[in-house]
């Protein structure tokens, strides 16, 4: 028989058509099926990124004898988690009161009408790893469902009620200073001041927390703050969660010293992540002058510097697509007994690629040795930074221009040998919000690294998710990916919009903030609920099993919130359009979730970003010049180079129309051009045509310290 599986889009789900398992994808058809002819919904959610995902349907979804129980006494229903997180997120939580924990695959074990009677994530076939086998699972629930559907009912009616009362991820309460300081000190207390980062292990960036901690820095310059960031951000940079050869985060650290990372490399991580090393550059800058001896360059900055870079060039390499777009991910392994060994090397194949000179100074730096960290292959290595090319010189007395030339051509040769081998596969699956998400970081990254041809790239993403991918330019909505089924979530809503207002901003055309506007409008005429808050689907929307469910998402779960980024959202756009509804929307939507912020904290550094714009006043920064003019361009880099956390930039030409400005801006086409003004709440400072100038008063003026 035909696979359902595949004419599907998702690359996930084409990968299983060959298998003997009858497949459904999510749809009406499986459910109605399941009723008709009364048979229990297996249920696997994974992506196509997933090892253990890969794992199991070689062990378990391959194997005829699970097949044929599948087949027999089951409907099955396959879900790729990253084109639907509508069913994603609602499932995870079922599946965690059975098991403690969430992840891919997750196996939900539903009823006809899609609860959740018994769930958990990784099954072998005949149990191992101290787990059940599938095989004994499957029998004893299809047992269970024919002769006891009494216990069945009691129990997808418990799991339901359950989540009835966790569908509310916050609850209302007054938004105050004293939120952002608990928030704060509830983030450092789950700080690894050892290791850097967050929590013991598994560990996973939190670029969300970092990025919140170094606002909360700018503003008190309390040393604890930076400290974290600092911290974290560099033992990352220098650990094997980061791709020292060919750039790029991978998911997460396995261990608490963010040496041996899960291998696969997602879009929605490095986007933040480049986000926040580019923060963490910028705002050491200013830093320069008042907090450290002149001349003098903070240890991390090179570090940061190298990060941002070997970021972007993987994207670039890997991700971009052409005519705009970026690829959803990159694979983590190339086959089932593959654990990362294409990002791995044993220390024959690291000698056998470089010199002896070169391999002697590699050998130290990440720590190549016979030992290595993967258990299927122990020789393999994860590289890391074990040792800098000053250690490195210190310890050898080699000279430190030699080591570090050393370094940099046994990188670049290592580089050519890795090429040489199977790289695991990319989804070039365009995620409209992943997509938003990465051409705004890349608009930052191509400012400072003077790369326009990544911000040609970027703003030609922007165009193609508006063209392809959203109705009547934004005023109806942007579906979820482009090319797919016209789904809507309200995370690509905000991250689209946001980025075309990334797009106003670096352009000066007003185009990009009218498309931001509409989009926005959309979102609370489809999305908000009525006590504050936005729903992760549209009000109107309805579907099969638990999408019946509301929910009001507020944790960063890896990607930032909705509600989050729609609170950044509006704020904004009550800066660029001078309309007070978007800070009445703002208030209303903080206002849902401000009494358990503070408690949420790590997990919800978003929405705590965008209280803090709420709190205290934003940077307007304006640039007036010709398009053609020297001091107006290089003006606008000093805007878009420094950093400040709550900051908005407007370009405006002498003799544009004025109509639709906010009434402060409009005055500022009568004066001299070029010129830079730098606004805070009610207050001005005065405009200047010094580059310098410019760049220390967007720092200093009007903050909260100073």
């Amino acid at each position: 028989m035909a696979s359902r599986l595949a004419s599907q889009q998702s690359a996930y789900l084409r990968s299983a058509a060959h298998q003997p398992v009858e497949w459904h994808p999510w749809s009406a058809e499986a459910f109605e099926r399941a009723k008709r002819e009364n048979k229990p919904i297996l249920l696997d959610i994974g992506a196509v990124w997933c090892h253990w995902c890969h794992v199991m349907d070689g062990e378990s979804y391959e194997n005829p004898r699970v097949a044929e129980a599948l087949n027999r006494d089951w409907i099955c229903i396959k879900v790729d988690r990253d084109e639907r997180p509508d069913v994603d997120a609602r499932y995870q939580r079922a599946v965690q009161l059975f098991s403690g924990q969430g992840g891919w695959p997750l196996t939900g074990f539903l009823t006809p009408d899609g609860e959740v009677f018994y769930g958990g994530t990784y099954f072998p076939p005949d149990g191992m790893h101290g787990r059940p086998g599938f095989l004994t699972v499957l029998a004893e629930l299809s047992r269970i469902y024919r002769e006891e559907p009494a216990r069945v009912s009691s129990q997808a009616e418990q799991i339901r009620r359950h989540l009835e009362g966790l569908a509310q991820e916050a609850s209302p309460g007054p938004i105050s200073d004293d939120l952002l300081h608990q928030a704060a000190e509830a983030i450092a207390r789950a700080f690894d001041f050892r290791n850097g980062g967050f929590g013991t292990q598994p560990k996973f960036p939190h670029p969300g927390a970092c990025d919140f901690l170094l606002a909360r820095w700018f503003d008190t310059r309390h040393p604890w703050l930076r400290d974290m960031v600092d911290r974290t951000l560099a033992a990352m940079a220098r650990g094997g969660v980061f791709d020292q050869i060919g750039g790029g985060f991978h998911r997460y650290s396995v261990d608490a010293r963010w040496i041996v990372p899960h291998f696969e490399k997602m879009a929605y991580d490095n986007s933040e992540l480049l986000r926040v090393y580019l923060h963490a550059a910028a705002s050491a800058a200013p830093a320069a002058a008042t907090e450290k001896p002149q001349g003098a360059q903070l240890p991390q900055e090179g570090e940061y510097h190298r990060v941002i870079e070997g970021i972007t060039d993987w994207i670039m390499s890997v991700l971009a697509q052409p005519g705009g777009g970026y690829a959803a991910s990159q694979d983590a392994d190339v086959g089932l007994a593959d654990d990362g060994d294409y990002f791995t090397w044993t220390p024959e194949e690291a000698r056998a690629a470089v010199t002896e000179a070169e391999f002697a100074a590699l050998v130290r730096h990440y720590d190549i040795d016979d030992a290595g960290e993967m258990h299927h292959n122990p020789k393999k290595n994860v590289l890391w930074v074990r040792q800098s090319a000053s250690e490195i010189a210190a310890g050898t007395g080699w000279p430190a221009d030699r080591v570090a030339a050393l370094l940099e051509s046994g990188r670049g040769k290592l580089r050519q040998a890795r090429a040489k081998r199977q790289a695991p596969s990319v989804d070039t699956t365009v995620y409209t919000g992943w997509s938003a998400m990465m051409a705004s970081a890349l608009l930052e990254a191509a400012v400072y690294l003077g790369r326009p041809d990544v911000e040609h790239h970027a703003l030609a993403t922007l165009e193609r998710l508006f063209t392809e991918g959203a109705e009547q330019d934004g005023a109806g909505g942007v579906r979820h990916a482009l090319g797919g089924a016209d789904t809507r979530v309200l995370e690509d809503q905000v991250h689209v919009a946001c980025s075309a207002l990334d797009g106003f901003e670096v352009t000066g055309d007003v185009r990009w903030l009218t498309r931001a506007s509409a989009l926005a409008r959309y979102t609370w005429a489809e999305f908000a609920s009525d006590d504050g808050g936005l729903y992760d689907l549209p009000r109107h929307r309805a579907g099969e099993g638990f999408l019946s469910q509301r929910l009001k998402p507020a944790q960063d779960a890896p990607a930032p919130s909705g509600n989050g980024v729609a609170g950044l959202l509006a704020a904004r756009l009550a800066e660029h359009t001078g309309d007070p509804e978007w800070r009445v929307r703002l208030q209303r939507l903080l206002g849902g979730f401000a009494g358990s912020l503070a408690g949420l904290s790590l997990s919800s550094a978003t929405l705590l970003r965008a209280a803090d714009w709420y709190l205290h006043p934003a940077a307007h920064v304006v640039i007036v010049g010709p398009a053609d003019d020297a001091t107006a361009r290089q003006l606008m880099l000093v805007a878009r180079r420094t950093y400040r956390p709550r900051k908005v930039l407007t370009r405006l030409l002498p003799g544009a129309d004025p109509s639709g400005l906010p009434a402060p801006l409009r005055t500022m086409l009568d004066g001299r051009s070029p010129r830079a003004y730098v606004c805070a709440g009610t207050a001005c400072a005065a405009p200047t045509d010094d580059p310098a100038e410019l760049a220390a008063t967007i720092t200093t003026f009007a903050r909260p310290d100073a």
